[in-house]
This record gives structure tokens, sequence and C-alpha cells, in this order.
């Protein structure tokens, strides 16, 4: 069973989309090809993480700093 979104979550999306949509101009046949560009990109890049984990490199870390730092 899905859990329901709460009202801060539908407050966030619905925001998220007027901004889609004001960044279109007001398009939404535009905003909605955007979107799925989007996801077709991160779609993409997620194959080759994926693809790059199965060939055995690992994704590079950002470093943390740490009190050993001379």
């Amino acid at each position: 069973m899905s859990v329901p979104a709460s009202v801060s979550d539908n407050s966030r999306y619905e925001q998220a989309c007027d901004q889609a949509i004001a960044m279109c101009d007001g398009n939404l046949r535009s905003t909605i090809k955007a979107l799925i560009m989007a996801n077709e990109y991160l779609e993409t890049e997620l194959e080759e993480l994926q693809a790059s984990i199965a060939a055995g490199c690992v994704p590079a870390r950002t470093p943390h700093a740490t009190s050993d730092a001379a």
C-alpha cells in the first residue's frame, strides 16, 4: 500500500510544478517535454553509474574535512 503524501510534500510538488511551468513560459507541452528529457538524462546517468559499479569502479566521493589535516 502506498503512503499518502504529507501536506508539505504536496505543497513542495505544487511549487515545483509551478516553477517548471513558469520556466517554459506557461506552455504545458514544453514543460512535459522538458521533464521527459530531464528524466531520460537521469536514467542514462544512472545506467552509466550502475555499469561502472558492476565493472568494479567506485564513484569518487567528495573529501570530508578531517582533524588530521596538517
